[in-house]
């Protein structure tokens, strides 16, 4: 087979210990956070930026398919070998290279853990806000590829405002370097932007130059609830519109907040349909007057309860109840379709009452949390995949919450990205014509298309 010679070659250039096709192995590496498997041929393990070349370009050679991972906590599948080949992983290329505190830069490898690189900058007094859910197990490499966001986004941005420059190297394996480390740069293309959300198709990233800004003096953190869902997405586009815009601004519905309880105990108000978590920082005295503003507008929008943590530790009670709804929602169904589906602010009380009909029509089980301050929220179709009737219907109901969420002025991934889980219905967003285009990036990236094959093209069109 072609792909035991690729393996074969492999084995002879690179040190030992760095390629495994033992099953184990390939059994660990042929799924991500969706549960979506495929098993690949073999996984590599690179240290260094020669060895990733040497590793593409034996790919090159032999035509068979590369699927740069990072962590595998991906929830579009993007990690998933659905054409087999080699996964190479990043998680022994882990070095923080540099952290420059004069022009507020960290030099990192694709492989360094998220949350490390928080600390890391923190102890420094630092800050990197991308903040993705799975921060303390995800990596920098990965945000990259999917250009992931987290809950601060809504007054920091995602991971392309942060990325400055990248090292990269092409399919062939020779290596680029793009972008640059001053503040300002305009010369030629933006390959930077390109590379940020490519999810791997494209090019592997081997180094990545990252900005940085002042470490935030204080926070403060509000819960409030609500009688029902759309009076809780009213008081988010209250907040913004009276200019406050809080470092973040999460929504819960009743049925999370339920899978919480079951799971951690914690006790909620019992006529609680939804619950805001809001977070702002920065100076102490431009976050009280923010504190005050945002309970003015939860007020103004009738919340049943509003209270504000009294200590770090009262505040991370609260944002423990957010962590842990992903993995609790368990408690209703053994299986879900998170989709982080994105509407402008303002249509956020039209996204949650679709949600809520979509659900009833189909006659589906249905759990929504997120990003409520940048308009990203997490719709999660819960199911059995035993029930083939359940799964029909969880499916129609994907795609009409997709078709709902593009003619209300939004798009069908905030920050998951594309990958496998979402290629069918990229052509309700993106159309024919913008499809066309990526390929011809595609082309010219990876002319042999051995860049994470079978995902973010659709094999047919819908929409």
């Amino acid at each position: 087979m072609v792909e035991d010679k690729a393996i074969a070659k492999l084995e002879r250039l690179l040190p030992a210990g760095r390629i495994s096709t033992h099953e184990v192995d390939r059994v660990t590496y042929s799924y991500d956070a969706t549960g979506e498997k495929y098993m690949p041929a073999a996984v590599v393990f690179p240290e260094t930026e020669g060895e990733v070349t040497e590793i593409l370009a034996v790919a090159s050679e032999f035509k068979i398919p590369v699927i740069p991972r990072g962590a595998g906590t991906g929830l579009s599948g993007g990690s998933v070998p659905v054409k087999a080949g080699l996964v190479v992983s990043t998680e022994r290329m882990t070095q923080i290279l540099d952290i420059d505190e004069e022009e507020l830069l960290a030099v990192v490898e694709p492989g360094v853990v998220t949350g490390e690189l928080h600390r890391a900058v923190e102890a420094r007094g630092l800050f990197y806000p991308p903040d993705p859910a799975s921060l303390d197990f995800c990596t920098i490499g990965g945000n990259i590829a999917e250009n992931a966001g987290g809950l601060r986004a809504v007054k920091y941005g995602v991971t392309r405002d942060y990325v400055r420059a990248l090292r990269f190297a092409l399919p062939e394996g020779e290596v680029f370097s793009a972008g640059v480390r001053t503040v300002k740069g305009v010369v030629g293309y933006d390959l930077v932007t390109i590379m940020v959300g490519s999810e791997g198709t494209l090019g592997f990233i081997t180094q990545a130059t990252l900005k940085l800004l002042p470490k935030p003096e204080t926070k403060i953190t509000i819960a409030a609830y609500f009688a029902s869902y759309v009076s809780a997405a009213k008081a988010v586009a209250g907040i913004i519109a009276r200019k406050i815009l809080p470092a973040t601004l999460e929504f819960i519905d009743r049925q999370c907040l339920m899978c919480v309880k079951e799971a951690t105990g914690m006790e909620f108000p019992e006529d609680a349909m939804a619950l805001l978590l809001i977070e702002d920082d920065g100076f102490e005295e431009v976050v009280k007057r923010s504190a005050s503003a945002i309970k003015e507008a939860l007020a103004s929008e009738n919340a049943l309860h509003i209270q504000e943590a009294g200590d770090a530790a009262a505040a991370e009670k609260l944002w423990k109840a957010r962590r842990v709804i992903s993995p609790s929602l368990a408690y209703i169904a053994p299986h879900k379709m998170n989709e982080d589906v994105t509407v402008p602010r303002k249509k956020l009380p039209e996204l949650i009452a679709a949600v809520e009909g979509i659900a009833s029509r189909y006659n589906v089980r249905c759990a929504s949390f997120g990003h409520a301050g940048d308009g990203n929220i997490h719709v999660n179709f819960l199911y059995d995949k035993r029930n083939n009737d359940e799964v029909q219907r969880v499916k129609e109901a994907v795609k009409a919450l997709m078709e709902v969420v593009v003619q209300l002025g939004g798009t069908i991934s905030g920050e998951h990205g594309i990958g496998l889980a979402k290629k069918d219905y990229i052509g309700i967003e993106i159309g024919p014509e913008g499809i066309e285009i990526m390929k011809r990036i595609k082309n010219a990236f990876d002319p042999h298309g051995i860049m994470n094959p079978g995902k973010i093209f659709p094999d047919t069109l819908v929409g």
